[in-house]
């Protein structure tokens, strides 16, 4: 009943809190034999690291990933791996005037009512600290995966201001503190988020993760669907308040014959026209790009004076100082990233340990047209 591990066949228990001396998470499945070091799993720390523009909070955490276990000279065993990082940079002085409050918005309450204790310290476990074991893990996925298959993040939303799809560009993404793809989204968020940063609030986000290279049946009919277990994977991110595959909602408003991914043959290919359904039918993958969208709302420690109760039941005022993110979805841009990798490596050895290694549809390649 401790609710802290995801996965069945490539199983991620996360541990620690955002204020305690170190953060882990134990990677449990990963077969033997796989190139494994923690400069595989640096690069994708680095990128979801706090402190790196102004939009971001400035807590400096060096998040230098160590290897305790799982592997010798090099690869995996096929033994649980152990990975630790320490926390450096805390300042638990910037909590003392909320210790006793619960902050609007905040899983504070939520903690309290359902234990009777909280670290207020940071939030404790329900701080986005804990994501970036996850991201950890999910660079341990992306070895399981292989580099056939490549995932990527985008942001496309920063409140109601959304990118052009017309100027999309995978490239963009590293070259500006928001993870977008589209340039001139990105240039304009920044005084748009600036603006709002001074004023002492935050804004929300909605982040796009793209899967490509995912070979077709992975997941299952009814309650294995991937579709299901992505929604849920992205759902466990801190803040995160809706989930879409594919077109999502926007489906609703779809006629059947717009909605559907009509298929043609390419030779002895099959050829879809379209990937309304985000790469994923009947909770099975098709071979197309898995697409799959995450809101993000606006961060609940603000400066602007907001109302609230203590632990007394006094109504109270709360103003929160301290190191946070204006828009706490640009970071979990590679957070997202990293649990649809998790979700596919467990589908994938899920799928293996069924099929065996060949996939059933070999006969029958999958492409999607562009």
């Amino acid at each position: 009943m401790s609710h802290n591990s995801f996965g069945h066949l490539f199983r991620v228990t996360t541990w620690g809190e955002s204020h305690g001396p170190a953060i882990g998470c134990v990677i449990d499945g990963t077969p033997p034999g796989i190139l494994l070091s923690e400069a595989n799993i640096q690069p994708f720390l680095d990128k979801r690291r706090p402190g790196q523009s102004k939009f971001t909070t400035q807590r400096q955490e060096p998040d230098a990933v160590k290897i305790l276990s799982g592997v010798f000279e090099g690869r995996t065993t096929g033994t649980p791996i152990a990975l630790v990082i320490e926390n450096v940079d805390q300042r638990s002085r910037d909590y003392g005037e909320i210790a006793q409050k619960f902050r609007p918005g905040h899983a504070d309450i939520a903690y309290e009512l359902k234990y009777g204790i909280r670290d207020f310290r940071g939030g404790g476990r329900s701080s986005a600290r804990e994501t970036a074991m996850r991201v950890a893990a999910g660079a341990v996925a992306r070895k399981v995966l292989g580099e056939a298959v490549v995932i990527r993040g985008s942001m496309v939303a920063l409140g109601s201001h959304w990118v052009n799809r017309a100027r999309w560009d995978w490239e963009e993404v590293g070259k500006n503190p928001f993870f977008c793809a589209d340039a001139v989204a990105a240039h304009d968020w920044e005084g748009v988020l600036e603006s709002v940063r001074k004023q002492g609030s935050s804004m929300g986000a909605v982040i796009e993760v793209v899967a490509e290279g995912v070979m077709p049946g992975l997941g299952a009919p009814v309650y294995g669907k991937l579709d299901a277990d992505i929604a849920a994977a992205l759902m466990s991110i801190n803040a995160v308040k809706g989930v879409e595959i594919g077109d999502g909602f926007a489906a609703a408003a779809a006629r059947g014959e717009d909605n559907a991914d009509e298929m043609r043959m390419d030779e002895d290919r099959v050829v879809f026209l379209a990937n309304h359904a985000g790469g994923i039918l009947g909770g099975i993958a098709t071979g197309q790009p898995i697409v799959a969208r995450f809101a993000v709302k606006p961060t609940s420690s603000i400066l602007t004076p907001v109302r609230g109760v203590d632990r007394a039941g006094a109504e109270v005022e709360l103003v929160t100082k301290g190191r946070h993110d204006p828009c706490v979805g640009i970071r979990a841009v590679p957070v997202g990233e990293a649990m649809l990798a998790c979700v596919l490596a467990d589908h994938f050895l899920r799928h293996r340990a069924q099929n065996g290694e060949t996939p059933a549809v070999a006969k029958l390649p999958v492409v999607r047209f562009t």
